[in-house]
């Protein structure tokens, strides 16, 4: 949505709009395998229009592929009308891939003869992050993976962080956990304050505070959304179920903290506060599974294990305060940028690993954080989190995220609460750093089969038969 939103505002800045006569999108490798049962097709067709993730009318979005065919036609950034054939203009291509990620799509605008007036290609690198390719970027069979992928791929990389001289506007630049923990050991403060003086460094402090307080009101809003939806069975064909407003309504009778913030005594195993994680993490991901709005954490296929670990600490700990909140996602934060920058958060890309192995590491990080932990402890869990999820494949059935996608998500949040345990129980030192693991994911997602990368083409997405 975003790249197609940046597609459709290149052309109305550079003022080729009032010329277009019909426009094209692409999807290339990943993005056409699982395009269907993503959305990404309908997603594409909604940036187009100008329609950004954080405002978009999710029923419309849903219902967008319909829409358009009694229509005819799209309003191209929200003003020019033009025709619009949905199953013709949205083109998934799974035979090739553009090389410099496995992510890619072009977007193509026609003038009224025919032939192209603009044309863009853009990779979606995880997490919602977008970047600008070039036009003749090379395509390539989609299970290539030469010396010319290898190339491509490492200069988009190089690109992509070469905008890291921000970190010459930052009192504190760090790029590895080990610089981290230096900078925290000088300057003998946690993480979330190193990270918090950066940020509002380069926004400002009351920017930064608005920011952080929209994404946990997002989270816990989408949390409530998934626990009392109606909906009993999720869209795409294979009939999933909704568990979590079941789980909900079971779980309450002990003490309903999504409102008093108060539970009961445990006197059940279902009724244990693991159990609530269990619940938010479906929740969130059960949203996620039907196009309801999640927040990137640090993807949309892992969107629930980062909600639900801060949704525990802030109703089932003791003496959680309001400012806990805004440590946890600053802590969970840094962890995310040094994975993201030292290898990768895309399943496409590197396997689930990325995705849910990820969010549980900046889950345990931002949990350690808030129960005391120092930033080694922090680093610690970070990294017990990580290392446990090495070698987790992305193999979404029928490309749809929800098996075993949301399942997974309740099961990294749990780690990453006994990643945090296991961190607090020692005094931060241990053998395996977290920027080992980090490469270490990174070397195994190179290694790792593209049938296994978010293509639907293998593991369980191959064995599992749908009826």
């Amino acid at each position: 949505m975003l790249a197609t939103r940046a597609f459709a505002a290149a052309m109305r800045e550079r003022g080729v709009l009032p010329h277009v006569g019909r426009v094209a999108v692409v999807l290339y490798g990943s993005l056409a395998l699982t395009g269907l049962g993503h959305g990404t097709d309908r997603a594409a067709v909604a940036g187009l229009e100008g329609n950004d993730p954080q405002h978009v009318d999710t029923t419309y979005l849903a219902d967008i592929h319909t829409r358009c065919d009694a229509r005819g036609t799209i309003d191209l950034d929200g003003t020019r009308t033009v025709p619009f054939d949905f199953d013709h203009d949205i083109i998934l291509d799974v035979w090739h891939r553009l090389a410099a990620h496995p992510n890619g799509m072009r977007r193509i605008a026609y003038g009224g003869d025919g032939t192209v007036i603009f044309e863009q290609v853009w990779y979606s690198i995880g997490g919602g992050f977008i970047q600008e390719g070039l036009v003749n970027d090379a395509v390539l069979p989609l299970h290539e993976h030469g010396a010319e992928a290898e190339r491509v791929a490492k200069e988009t990389r190089e690109g992509e962080y070469r905008s890291q001289d921000e970190l010459n506007g930052v009192p504190h630049p760090f790029i590895s956990a080990d610089e981290l923990l230096a900078i925290c050991d000088r300057e003998h403060k946690p993480i979330a304050r190193i990270v918090r003086e950066n940020e509002a460094a380069l926004h400002g402090a009351d920017v930064l505070d608005r920011r952080l307080d929209a994404i946990w009101e997002a989270m816990r809003a989408c949390v409530v959304a998934g626990c009392t939806s109606v909906q009993r069975t999720l869209p795409g064909g294979l009939d999933v179920p909704r568990r979590a407003p079941g789980v909900y309504a079971r779980l309450r009778n002990a003490g309903d903290v999504l409102h008093t913030g108060v539970v009961g005594r445990f006197r059940e195993l279902e009724s244990s506060p693991t159990a609530w994680v269990d619940l938010f993490a479906l929740a969130v991901s059960e949203e996620n599974a039907a196009g309801g709005r999640v927040v990137t954490a640090p993807t949309n296929g892992s969107a629930g294990v980062i909600p639900a670990v801060l949704m525990y600490s802030r109703t089932l700990l003791a003496d959680a305060r309001d400012e806990d909140v805004r440590d946890f996602l600053l802590t969970a934060g840094a962890i995310g940028y040094l994975i993201k920058r030292n290898a990768s958060i895309s399943g496409a890309e590197v396997g689930c690993q990325g995705e849910v192995g990820s969010a549980c590491s900046m889950a345990a990080a931002g949990l350690c954080a808030v129960v005391g932990g120092t930033p080694r402890q922090v680093e610690n869990a970070a990294e017990i989190g990580m290392e446990h999820h090495l070698g987790l494949t992305c193999d979404p059935v029928g490309g749809l995220v929800q098996i075993p996608c949301i399942e997974r998500n309740a099961v990294a949040a749990n780690t990453a609460l006994v990643a945090v345990r296991m961190a607090m129980l020692g005094d931060g030192s241990h053998i395996v750093t977290l920027d080992q693991v980090i490469r270490t994911m990174k070397e195994t997602g190179e290694d790792m089969m593209a049938k296994y990368k978010e293509t639907s083409k293998g593991g369980l997405a191959l064995n599992v038969v749908e009826c």
